[in-house]
């Protein structure tokens, strides 16, 4: 009998395995099983390296599902993600993310359908390093700015925090406008499009503020 497995990869406190199960039964989807890594890296850990994550290559079997809130819960590298996702797709396992509906099949035959799939299977895992990339970048711009000048001037406390700065740098990658974003976060348009412009700036805001 064919099972769903919601597969979650919690790697900071303000990501929580609740919200990423609520988030994929509120999108309709009916899972039979949790399986979670808590603080761990989507860049420095393989799925197979992780704990829990190793766990899936024994447990999905053909037929079954395994569902992801976005493919950066799978990793943040790019040869990881691709090779991950077409591993379990050449054992007859489905990959749906709760974020925009995605479906990953390998049953399809036709290979222009084989083309756009892999295509935008690249395209996505490319992002999600991407985004990790300068994520991490920026955010070593910020400490060692605050490092090299602990007495600066702080400026004005910013209105987002961690969460809500990665939240809308994760919805810029999906092509999120700035009012849905706003909507989401609940932070002014204005201050998003500051954000969406300048995103070492908001992490060396955060860092100087030791958000």
């Amino acid at each position: 009998m064919s099972k769903t497995i919601l597969y979650a990869r919690v790697s900071t406190s303000d990501q929580t395995l609740d919200h990423q199960k609520a988030q994929a039964e509120a999108a309709g989807f009916e899972i039979d099983e949790v399986v979670a890594d808590h603080g761990v890296s989507g860049i420095s850990t393989t799925l197979k390296e992780r704990a829990e994550g190793k766990r899936l290559y024994d447990k999905l079997r053909h037929g079954d599902t395994l569902v992801v809130r976005w493919v950066d819960r799978l990793g943040r590298n790019y040869q990881d993600v691709t090779d991950v996702i077409r591993h379990f797709m050449g054992q007859g396992v489905v990959i749906k993310t709760v974020i925009n509906g995605m479906t990953f099949d390998g049953a399809t035959e036709d290979p222009m359908q084989q083309a756009v799939r892999d295509a935008l299977i690249a395209f996505l895992a490319a992002t999600a390093q991407a985004q990790a990339e300068a994520t991490k970048e920026a955010q070593r711009a910020g400490i060692a700015a605050a490092k090299a000048d602990p007495k600066k001037y702080r400026g004005k406390k910013p209105s987002y925090d961690r969460k809500a700065l990665d939240t809308v740098m994760d919805m810029v990658s999906k092509g999120a406008g700035t009012t849905t974003i706003s909507k989401a976060t609940g932070l002014t348009r204005q201050t998003v499009l500051r954000i969406k412009g300048d995103p070492a700036a908001a992490e060396e805001t955060l860092a100087r503020w030791g958000l």
